[in-house]
């Protein structure tokens, strides 16, 4: 028989209500998810604005449920977001993604393997979505190139990334929310490492289960993304006076670029043509005649120290007024209409860069080759339907979209800054040691780091403010609110006690297995920041009628928020991964069912034994 207590004052009663209502906002997918968690915000502010409620001599305001805009971790989150999007913009994960797709050449198995360790590594201190982003095309690339099953590696690589971001306090906002409620509510603050040991020990063993098993049990899926065949451009890359592939070899410059180069010949001096023999040693002033899609063309300039931009001064510095030089560069593809005043005349008659402030790097002409394939991109005539690949500031490239003689296709890309990327990634690395050694606050650590990239160019104010999300932002003020009015009207209380009830005698250890569950359950049907800022409270009020330390219990809560593996919807990135990989609902259901059985299997027994419960 359940001695279920008796039940709790008309407020908490009806914050309850709302906390069930939200959990099923938050589930409709009609409906934003900001707005669902605005609208939970406002019903709470009215509610306790018309009754409000007394608790001995204070007043519970209903302004007060506004504060989560100005909470520690809703800044931590915030900055922490703006300085990962620094290291997106820069590039700096971009050299790991290249070296990653070269082990795949040599064996599938240890590389994917090296893969979610590496992809788990960088998520426990940078938010996974960059990552995900940065690691899809590489992985659908390689996967064609060995015939490796995609479905077989971009799930795991994706759910290897929340595993890596349970390791550390920073490592998703879940995890900060869940930190920083406990602290306020008077648990001691965990620190950047603390739950480090649990949350390795459960990764390794997901990571086992991501690398052995999934793509045993996998089924394949035929990609469409596999299937498209982007636009291949002509580009005349230049060998510069100062650049590290003077002195080699053809061949040693093309296992630098990792092979995939196509080169159809090699311009040397004004009327002299080399054929593109591997023995062929590189000069100062080559220009090297290649055919690649604009994101590989951008690559092999990178990695070649060459220049897609030629003109007679090879080598000589740019001056200010020149399009190359302002940071703020974008790539972009624009096509030749009828009727231009482009048709039939060349890119110098014209002083294009003059004109339009841009430079042109390549040119693609559909369904054939270019007539005079060793004349520089400059030299050649346009015709009706020739695609331009041009590069130049943002302003500069949205002023082209107001001409009427060009066309700006829908591929516009923003250009990393590449110089900055030690800055950034150094940048990134002081906001974690500051942290880690208890130096700053990471709300304070993450809001300097942020700053000073902004300061030092890493990224403008433009890129921060795309680095936040309205929808983060709203879901962790109104689940703060929530959490709030659950711990101040005894509703959280009222729920643990519940809790404790239905399960009568068991011990302490069965009690957090059960609450990690019910987490784990809740966060793979409404939001993860939601389940972990409502369920902190509760573990804290039944560590408390236990007798017990609460910090297992708040644990119990963060790594089962943190399971967000069992449907798409969970998370961010697994929609990210859902949508590449073209998996179904089942898909998740198969794979992320399992994996949620073994993590919360392994904690139940890791928890317990390391606090001694």
């Amino acid at each position: 028989m359940i001695n279920f207590p008796p039940p709790p004052n008309l407020h908490a009663i009806a914050v309850l209500i709302l906390a069930f209502f939200a959990l099923i906002l938050f589930t409709r997918k009609n409906l934003p998810l900001e707005t669902s968690s605005f609208a939970i915000l406002i019903l709470l502010t009215i509610g306790f604005e018309i009754y409000p409620f007394h608790s001995g001599n204070t007043v519970l305001h209903a302004v007060d449920f506004f504060h989560g805009f100005g909470h520690e971790a809703l800044v931590a989150v915030c900055a922490l977001m703006i300085a990962g999007q620094g290291i997106v913009r820069t590039g700096g994960l971009e050299p790991v993604g290249r070296g990653l797709a070269r082990l795949w050449k040599i064996s599938p198995s240890v590389s994917l393997l090296l893969t979610l360790l590496v992809a788990a590594f960088i998520s426990a201190f940078v938010n996974n979505v960059p990552i995900v982003v940065l690691l899809l095309p590489i992985l659908i690339s390689v996967s064609i190139r060995t015939n490796v099953k995609a479905s077989s590696v971009l799930m795991p690589m994706g759910f290897a990334t929340l595993l890596g971001g349970t390791c550390t306090a920073i490592g998703t906002s879940t995890n900060l929310l869940v930190v920083s409620v406990a602290a306020d509510m008077g648990v001691r603050r965990l620190e950047m490492f603390d739950f480090l040991v649990p949350g390795a020990i459960a990764a390794g063993i997901g990571i086992g289960y991501l690398w052995l098993i999934v793509p045993r049990i996998m089924p394949e899926r035929k990609l469409a993304l596999a299937d498209t065949s982007p636009r291949i451009f002509t580009a005349h890359l230049a060998i510069l006076e100062k650049s590290s592939s003077i002195g080699k070899t053809l061949a040693e410059a093309i296992k630098t670029v990792d092979g995939g180069i196509k080169i159809k010949g090699i311009r040397r001096g004004t009327d002299s043509f080399t054929m593109p023999l591997p023995s062929v040693v590189l000069k100062s002033g080559d220009q090297l005649i290649i055919h690649d899609t604009p994101e590989r063309l951008k690559e092999i300039e990178q990695l070649l120290n060459g220049t897609l931009y030629q003109d007679e001064t090879l080598g000589s510095p740019i001056d200010d007024d020149h399009p190359l030089k302002a940071e703020d560069q974008q790539v972009a593809e624009i096509a030749v209409v009828q009727g231009s005043h482009l048709q039939g005349r060349t890119l110098d008659g014209i002083h294009f860069a003059d004109r339009y402030g841009v430079i042109v790097l390549a040119i693609h002409r559909a369904g054939k080759h270019l007539k005079k394939g060793f004349d520089t991109i400059s030299e050649t005539r346009l015709q009706v339907g020739d695609i331009l690949l041009v590069q130049g500031p943002r302003e500069q490239i949205t002023s082209l979209k107001k001409e009427k003689e060009i066309l700006v296709l829908d591929a516009t890309v923003d250009l990393p800054f590449t110089k900055k990327a030690p800055l950034a990634l150094g940048i990134m690395l002081a906001i974690i040691v500051t942290t880690a050694f208890g130096f700053l606050p990471i709300a304070i650590s993450a809001s300097c780091g942020a700053l000073i990239m902004i300061i030092f160019g890493c990224l403008g104010w433009r890129d921060a403010t795309k680095a936040l999300s309205t929808q983060v932002v709203m879901i962790v003020v109104s689940s703060l609110a929530l959490g709030s009015a659950l711990l101040q009207t005894g509703g959280a209380e009222y729920l643990a006690q519940l809790f404790l009830a239905i399960g009568g005698n068991a011990s302490p250890s069965f009690m957090l297995s059960g609450l990690m569950l019910l987490m784990a359950i809740l966060t793979n049907v409404v939001s993860n920041n939601a389940t972990a800022v409502m369920g902190t409270p509760i573990a804290i009020s039944i560590a408390a009628q236990m007798d017990l330390p609460a910090e297992p219990f708040v644990l119990a809560v963060l790594f089962g928020a943190n399971m967000s593996f069992a449907t798409p919807m969970a998370y961010k990135t697994n929609l990210l991964v859902m949508n590449a990989g073209e998996y179904t609902f089942n898909d998740f259901l198969r794979i992320g069912i399992p994996l949620v059985l073994i993590l919360w299997a392994t904690l139940s027994w890791v928890l317990p034994n390391l606090y001694g419960i």
